[in-house]
């Protein structure tokens, strides 16, 4: 376990490490798909020996439910485990290339190699799978890490620190626990690449850190993510899917549903779906949701006032709690609430909530819902709940966003077949399976001359040269 010494001095052990893995690195980019398998295996077999651990350090962070530290932790991880396991030869071997007819003679490819010292900071919200999954990716590509977990959740933070100490010496994997400083502290650092995942704010600042060593980046962000509800949609099925993707986690979850805008005709009855649901979730023994076992809390208190800021904004602005509402600062528990009459001045309109509150908005004319979404930043997800294919096709077409998911929600971010991220705002780069090991990958081109020459062109510039010149540039 790496222990730190006081902030004024924490170069010094990161320096060493950051050394000794840059040492290292042309080792591990020599190694073979068995020995990276071997490297990946021992994480999966420490997770399944462990998982008890796991889920027991989340609920003393913010008393994540055993079931969503299995559903959202560590179902995509294993997935993501498998498919590389499985896949990682095939990823690895050069792949061929066509030869255009001016270059006959010669053969092309390009192959993947690792790019080297590696750095993954990763978020609190899914504190473990948003850790150790981009290692799995950048250890099949074969790179040295250095892993810096969110101190927001501690005892997860010092599980996977112990995980990873047990597994590996530090000069391939190492992590550093704390806070923002330490975080400064390894951005100033020359890594190759550097896999973030958080708030587009914090995005912008890595990113920044980044350029001063031309480090390329994988950012996964956030933002506004929409859902459209149209008036073809089944409701009972859009409402419960809804639900569960906004309360997942207790709402912090960066590609929950950010807002709805749900077709004026149909406001009625979906709305009674959505708090049928809501009460089915969490209150199926009609007691308060405090009592469910199966409702998160938010992270800490100052998130806890962030959220309660917005509402309290949005109702001083006029919009109107149409379900929950019920907040305790002293258990950080915000109950699931349905805000109503939101407009654009609202600040719960303009933040990503990050938090189990749901503006509602309708529309009657899909293009004023487009526009709605279209005004703001690229989301990271964007739902929509149709049995209209034409209007979906509408919707897809005249938006962008880093993923679309066609009557679900959250599903996306466990198909390890599916590109994973966002766009501008919202993210750079795809993670998910071999999009996952492309990013932590130099896709390196190799042409070889078999036969023949281009000595026909070289100077001097006779006419008979020109003639050639011109004949390829124009036929071939």
């Amino acid at each position: 376990m790496t222990t730190l010494p006081p902030k004024a001095d924490l170069h010094t052990p990161m320096r060493t490490t950051f050394d000794a893995q840059r040492r290292h690195a042309s080792k591990m980019a020599l190694t073979s798909a068995d020995q990276r398998i071997e490297r990946i295996r021992r994480i999966q077999t420490w997770i399944k020996i462990h998982q008890s651990d796991i889920q027991q350090v989340m609920y003393d962070d913010f008393r994540k439910p055993s079931a969503e530290v299995l559903l959202g932790e560590l179902m995509a991880l294993h997935a993501e485990i498998k498919h590389t396991i499985g896949h990682l030869k095939q990823w690895m071997k050069p792949q061929s290339l066509p030869t255009p007819m001016a270059l006959i003679g010669t053969r092309s490819y390009f192959r993947h190699e690792p790019k080297g010292n590696v750095l993954i900071i990763a978020p609190w919200n899914y504190p473990f799978v948003l850790t150790i999954r981009p290692l799995v990716s950048a250890i099949a590509a074969g790179n040295v890490a250095i892993l810096k977990p969110s101190e927001l959740t501690p005892h997860t933070a010092g599980l996977i620190n112990k995980m990873i100490t047990a597994l590996f010496p530090p000069e391939e994997v190492a992590v550093f626990e704390g806070d923002a400083d330490v975080s400064k502290a390894l951005l100033e650092l020359p890594f190759n690449h550097i896999f973030f995942t958080g708030s587009p704010a914090v995005g912008r600042i890595v990113m920044a850190a980044a350029a001063n060593h031309l480090a390329s980046v994988t950012l996964e962000l956030g933002g506004k993510s929409p859902a459209i509800v149209d008036e073809t949609a089944d409701i009972k099925q859009a409402a419960g899917q809804l639900a569960w993707g906004k309360c997942l986690n207790n709402g912090q979850t960066c590609i929950a549903p950010d807002y709805l805008l749900v077709h004026q005709s149909i406001k009625q009855p979906f709305m009674q779906a959505l708090h049928d649901t809501l009460t089915g979730m969490y209150r199926p023994d009609g007691k308060p949701v405090e009592a469910s076992d199966s409702y998160a809390r938010i992270v800490n208190q100052p998130h806890f006032q962030r959220i309660k800021n917005l509402v309290d904004d949005a109702v001083n602005k006029g919009a109107t709690i149409t379900y929950g509402g019920r907040m305790n600062a002293d258990q950080n528990f915000i109950e699931p609430t349905v805000l109503e009459g939101t407009t654009d001045d609202m600040r719960v309109m303009q933040d990503e909530i990050f938090g189990p509150v749901l503006p509602v908005l309708t529309y009657t004319n899909l293009d004023d819902a487009l526009h709605i979404v279209n005004q703001r930043e690229k989301p990271l997800a964007l739902y929509i709940h149709s049995r209209n294919r034409k209007n979906t096709q509408y919707i897809l077409d005249r938006t962008s966003a880093g993923d679309t998911v066609i009557n679900d929600t959250l599903v996306q971010f466990g198909n390890v077949e599916l590109p994973f991220g966002g766009v501008n705002n919202s993210g750079l780069g795809k993670s998910n399976g071999f999009f996952s090991f492309q990013e932590f990958s130099n896709q390196r081109g190799v042409m070889q001359r078999d036969f023949g020459t281009m000595k026909f062109i070289y100077p001097p510039y006779t006419e008979k040269v020109k003639k050639l010149i011109n004949f390829l540039v124009t036929y071939l």
